[in-house]
């Protein structure tokens, strides 16, 4: 049974380590290859696009792809219903793996916007000198935020354009509770912008923006694509993966 992990995540990682050895089953791991040192799953792994949704269904036709788990990022929305109509032109079952998005609790000041241009101009009201923790593609909706001083963090320097007044911060998650204390204090941030990618690796973040009483935008993640059932952990997604091997047929998701 041949398995294509829409990956590039930590969820789609672990999820390659659980079906990794399963007898009779062979996972391929696909990454986007947007980032340069990408962590590798183990098993097969494929880098790149398909070439849209005709091209992801060629794909599935010609490898023999049994099932597909949507595992990539939540905001990764473009891929997602490409693979969404490629399944269904292939007849080829398909599921998606989503780590649950945050909820705001007691003390938070989160501004919800429901794309970047609206978190662009909710920021002038808000603050002055931002962290901006929403990767380095998008960038150029902010280029004209003139009046404003930007922290970004991504995993690799993001090209232009961009705001002028920019610091680039080259990190990658799991980040502490005390590491996002001390650089939120030492560049004296006044407001957070991020997305909704939900998950532990990054949320220490909201947790010292809450501390400081600092506001939050937070950018909305996209729906799934009508119709695909979710499911919100790699575990999960591997007991749906191995329903096929079990019972030859994929067990209804609650």
């Amino acid at each position: 049974m041949h398995v294509l992990i829409l990956g590039g995540t930590t969820e789609a990682r672990r999820l390659a380590e659980l079906l990794h050895g399963t007898p009779g089953l062979r996972p391929t791991s696909s990454l986007a290859g947007r980032v340069a040192s990408p962590r590798l799953p183990p098993g097969e792994t494929r880098v790149g696009g398909f070439g849209g949704a005709e091209g992801l269904a060629a794909w599935l036709r010609e490898h023999g792809v049994d099932a597909v788990v949507d595992a990539t990022h939540p905001f990764a929305g473009t891929i997602s219903f490409n693979a969404a109509r490629a399944a269904a032109a292939a007849h080829v079952p398909l599921l998606a793996l989503r780590r649950p998005g945050w909820v705001p609790v007691e003390g938070d000041r989160w501004h919800e916007v429901g794309s970047l241009e609206e978190a662009a101009r909710a920021l002038p009201a808000l603050g002055r000198r931002v962290f901006l923790t929403t990767g380095r593609t998008g960038l150029a909706v902010f280029a004209g935020s003139n009046d404003l001083w930007f922290l970004v963090r991504s995993v690799d320097a993001p090209a232009p354009p961009h705001p002028a007044r920019m610091e680039v911060l080259l990190d990658r998650g799991p980040f502490t509770l005390d590491h996002e204390r001390e650089l939120l204090r030492r560049h004296r941030i006044d407001v957070v912008v991020t997305k909704d990618s939900g998950g532990a690796a990054t949320a220490p973040k909201l947790t010292a923006a809450r501390e400081e009483g600092l506001p939050v935008v937070v950018v909305r993640r996209p729906p799934v694509p009508t119709g695909v059932p979710v499911v919100p952990d790699p575990e999960k997604a591997a007991q749906w993966v191995r329903g096929r091997l079990d019972q030859g047929a994929f067990p209804v998701i609650d």
